[in-house]
Order: structure tokens, then sequence, then C-alpha cells
């Protein structure tokens, strides 16, 4: 079994292209400022750092994450 991915400091490239490709908005709120590249599954949770785990969200989403659920992979952030 894998062990759990590291933890990376995204290059600019990365951040640039995760941004456009979500508009520049929140994937959950839809707000466009105070934004952020965070990993849909958690590196905790099994997730990787590959391009297609990483979305927008905006500060106040990305903290209150733990709280919600993601449809899409049908399982708790936290």
């Amino acid at each position: 079994m894998a062990g759990k991915s590291e933890r990376i400091s995204f290059p600019k490239a990365v951040r640039e292209y995760v941004f456009d490709r979500d508009n520049h908005q929140c994937k959950s709120c839809g707000q466009t400022t105070k934004l952020s590249i965070d990993h849909i599954i958690p590196l905790a949770s099994g997730g990787s750092n590959d391009i297609s785990n990483l979305q927008t969200l905006c500060s106040s989403c990305n903290s209150q994450k733990k709280h919600y659920f993601d449809p899409r992979f049908n399982r708790r952030y936290d």
C-alpha cells in the first residue's frame, strides 16, 4: 500500500492553471476573492498532489470544508 502523499508548495504555473480552469471562483460558493488551492480529497485521506485533485476555494469555504460532504466522491472531507 502506498504511503500518504507529501504536502508540497504548488509552483506558480500550477496555481495559475487551477485558478484559470476554475474561472478564478470558489468551486463551493462562487466567491472571487481570498482564493486558495485546495486538495479535493485530502492528502491524509489518500488524495494526491495531482492537478485533477486540486480545486479553487475561498478562505471561508476552505476553513469550513471539514463540515461538508463532497458528493462527487461520496466521502467526507475529514
